[in-house]
């Protein structure tokens, strides 16, 4: 079976903000499940998981992380169906956050941090390579305004260690400026 998970892509990615599977134009009957989450892009809580109706039934009923747990409140349901409705509806801010992931992403690389193989996504790592040094630099950010996520050992090996950026439609380009620079000046300190 495949299954596609959206948790990264979903209103990120694609011309509508569908996900992965509107980006690479993957038939979704191709696919047995797909897996995303609604506490991104879609501005709710909780998760899903799509597929045939006779798959679902058989999940429901066999994996514990169903059997044990509830179903969405209305008005998460709700928040996430407007989210969906308003990426529909309106494109200027996807196009507003694959400028500002590209601005972002430039402005790291012309700074030579490692960004690793990233490319047309918001979620943009700056590859530190060691987990103490991340956390450290992670606090220096923080002190200096930037709250960013470190990713250590053992989420990725310790030689992959590192910060997870999620650039946003709502940044300013003075925001991702500002931190590009923070972040090459604190990233030469550690």
């Amino acid at each position: 079976m495949l299954m596609i998970d959206e948790a990264h892509s979903i209103g990120v990615l694609g011309a509508r903000g569908g996900g992965i599977g509107e980006h690479f134009g993957v038939d979704r009957g191709d696919v047995e499940l797909w897996a995303g989450t609604m506490s991104k892009a879609l501005a709710g809580c909780g998760g899903y998981v799509a597929g045939s109706a006779e798959l679902i039934r058989f999940l429901k009923y066999t994996t514990p992380g169903f059997v044990y747990s509830v179903g969405m409140t209305p008005m998460n349901a709700a928040a996430s169906l407007a989210a969906i409705r308003q990426l529909r509806a309106d494109r200027e801010p996807l196009d507003r956050l694959e400028r500002n992931a590209r601005l972002f992403l430039r402005l790291a690389r012309d700074a030579g941090i490692n960004t690793g193989d990233s490319q047309d996504t918001p979620i943009i790592p700056c590859i530190v390579g060691d987990s103490l040094k991340t956390l450290k630099l992670s606090n220096a950010l923080l002190k200096r305004g930037i709250n960013v996520n470190p990713i250590l050992y053992p989420a990725v090996p310790d030689n992959l260690a590192r910060l997870r950026f999620f650039v946003t439609a709502c940044h300013t380009e003075d925001q991702i400026r500002d931190t590009g620079k923070i972040l090459a000046e604190e990233l030469a300190l550690i």
